[in-house]
């Protein structure tokens, strides 16, 4: 199937190796979170997503508690949330989502692995239209009818499902995350992860040479500290 559809199918695996690093990322998620809505789950559902994510990576719950309060604390680290747009080779357009306490340093890192490995930093604005946003939930499949939760679903903002291996993956538009979330959770099904992703609005073809070039950007970027997502308009069938 090609070096991309491997890549993507490992990515998350290669994306999360890394304990401490995950741990630093998620931390950052919460201190955004709390900072944006305030220290309870219940009334904050960035925060409730963060959680989540903490608990899909294996987080302890006494990580994520320290997390919530020290975001709370006058001495709280601030991070600003920073997309960087580009290109990496052959054409392939990047956004690059980050969390910073150091803005300044955080563009020169993403501008010189973009330069380092065949691509280019671009400005605001110059791919973003090349992508939509959406909201991804993802449930156990077992025992799940998809028309059925389809319908039940399609009120709160459901926009789309699909079969994916054991799981079945709910999209909403970036808009309606939130009540798709709430509904989710109102009707007790169980969350896997939930993200926000941007995906592409089409896609382009390369050669598995072409891909490697790709790649190896992705991943540089991806092992960046500051780097939250990496998002990419490469076909990966």
């Amino acid at each position: 199937m090609g070096r991309a559809f491997e890549y993507r199918k490992e990515k998350k695996f290669k994306r999360w190796a890394n304990m401490a690093k995950t741990f630093t990322r998620i931390g950052r998620e919460i201190a955004i979170a709390v900072k944006e809505g305030g220290p309870d789950p219940d009334y904050n559902p960035r925060l409730r997503l963060a959680v989540q994510n903490a608990k899909t990576a294996n987080m302890p719950k006494a990580n994520v508690d320290n997390a919530i309060k020290r975001a709370t604390s006058k001495d709280a680290e601030n991070y600003d949330e920073v997309v960087y747009e580009g290109y990496a080779p052959h054409g392939v357009a990047v956004i690059v989502e980050t969390a910073t306490d150091n803005t300044n340093r955080t563009v020169a890192n993403i501008r010189h692995i973009f330069n380092k490995y065949g691509g280019s930093l671009g400005t605001s604005g110059s791919v973003d239209f090349m992508f939509n946003r959406k909201g991804a939930f993802k449930i156990k499949s077992e025992g799940v009818d998809l028309d059925e939760i389809e319908l039940e679903l399609i009120d709160f903002g459901l926009d789309e499902v699909k079969k994916e291996e054991e799981e079945i993956v709910l999209y909403s538009n970036f808009s309606d995350f939130g009540s798709l979330q709430k509904a989710l959770e109102e009707k007790g099904i169980e969350v896997t992860s939930a993200e926000l992703l941007r995906l592409p609005t089409h896609t382009k073809e390369l050669d598995d040479t072409q891909v490697e070039d790709v790649i190896k950007l992705i991943e540089k970027m991806e092992e960046d500290e500051d780097v939250v997502n990496v998002f990419h308009n490469m076909s990966e069938e």
